[in-house]
C-alpha cells in the first residue's frame, strides 16, 4: 500500500515538472526588454467582488491599479474563491483605473482542455464582453487553474498582447508574452515574507515582477489573501521605487522606446478579431 502511494507520488511529481517545463520553454514569444526602474504588477483571478472592493482599496491608498481576469460565465455566481464580481463592478473597476482581463469565459483547465475548446472558451469570453462593455476589449488574459499545454498556450498568444501564467519569479531582461511568470500569494502558502524578499530581489534586478491572487478578507478563501499582508506587500513595492502598473500598462511600456528590443514582434495578429 505505502509503495502504491510512493510511486503515485513520484510520477505526480514526473507529470508536474514536465508541465512547468513544457509551458515555460515550449510555443514562447520572447520579447526583450531594459528597465530603468523595476515594475510591478498587482492581478486578481476569477475576479471575487472583495478582490476589488477591498484589494483595490488598499491599491488606490497608494495611487495603485491592478489587473482583474475575468471569466463571465461565472458573473454572479459563488465559487471556491468566494463571490463573483456583478455587472455594476465591471463600471467600478474600468473608472478607478484597473484593467480588466480575460481569464476564459468556462473557467477551464488549460491544461486538460482540448485547444478546440480552449479557444472557443476565449472566443466566448470576449463576445460576453462585447455585449457588457461594447467599448472595452481584453489585451491580456491569465490562464485558469493550471499551467497551458503547448498548443493552447499557442492559441492564446493568437488573442491578447500578453498571457500571464506561474512561475514565482521576476520577468528579467526576457519576457515569454505568452507565459509571463507570476508571484502567487494565497492563504495556503502563508504571509508576505517570501513576498517581501522577491520585491527586494526585483528592485535589484530592475524586473517586471507579477502578483497574483484572488479574494481579498479578513477571513480569505485559501486561495486568497487578508488586507493586512496585501497592503504590507504593496507598502514594500512602492517603497521600492517600483512602478506599479497594471499587466497591459507594464506591456505598453515595456514596448516603448527606450525599453524593448523586439517590440514590432510581440502584438498578435488577431488581436481585434472577435
Amino acid at each position: 500500500m505505502n509503495l502504491g502511494g510512493s510511486n503515485y507520488s513520484f510520477w505526480a511529481r514526473v507529470q508536474g515538472r514536465y508541465r512547468r517545463t513544457s509551458a515555460r520553454f515550449l510555443s514562447q514569444r520572447p520579447m526583450k526588454f531594459h528597465l530603468d526602474r523595476p515594475i510591478v504588477s498587482f492581478t486578481f483571478d476569477d475576479f471575487p467582488r472583495s478582490a476589488l472592493h477591498l484589494g483595490g482599496a488598499i491599491l488606490k491608498r497608494y495611487h495603485a491599479a491592478g489587473t482583474y481576469y475575468a471569466s463571465l460565465g461565472l458573473m454572479g455566481q459563488e465559487t471556491p474563491t468566494g463571490n463573483m464580481f456583478v455587472p455594476q463592478d465591471l463600471q467600478i473597476l474600468l473608472r478607478e483605473g484597473h484593467e480588466l482581463g480575460c481569464h476564459t469565459f468556462d473557467h477551464c483547465h488549460p491544461w486538460e482542455t482540448s485547444p478546440r475548446d480552449f479557444e472557443a472558451s476565449l472566443l466566448a469570453n470576449r463576445r460576453a464582453l462585447a455585449e457588457l462593455l461594447p467599448q472595452t476589449l481584453f489585451r491580456s488574459m491569465s490562464y485558469p487553474l493550471s499551467i497551458p499545454t503547448a498548443r493552447n498556450k499557442r492559441i492564446a498568444g493568437r488573442y491578447f498582447d500578453c498571457c500571464r501564467g506561474r512561475g514565482d519569479f521576476s520577468n528579467v531582461g526576457t519576457a515569454d508574452l505568452n507565459f509571463l511568470a507570476s508571484y502567487f500569494l494565497e492563504r495556503k502558502l502563508g504571509g508576505p515574507e517570501a513576498a517581501l524578499k522577491a520585491i527586494a530581489k526585483n528592485r535589484q534586478q530592475r524586473g517586471w515582477l507579477i502578483f497574483s491572487t484572488h479574494d481579498i478578507g479578513d477571513d480569505p478563501t485559501p486561495y486568497g489573501w487578508t488586507p493586512g499582508y496585501f497592503e504590507t506587500v504593496v507598502r514594500a513595492a512602492a517603497e521600492s521605487g517600483a512602478r506599479i502598473l497594471p499587466v497591459i500598462q507594464a506591456w505598453d511600456l515595456l514596448c516603448s522606446a527606450p525599453y524593448a528590443e523586439t517590440a514590432k514582434q510581440s502584438r498578435p495578429t488577431l488581436f481585434r478579431e472577435i
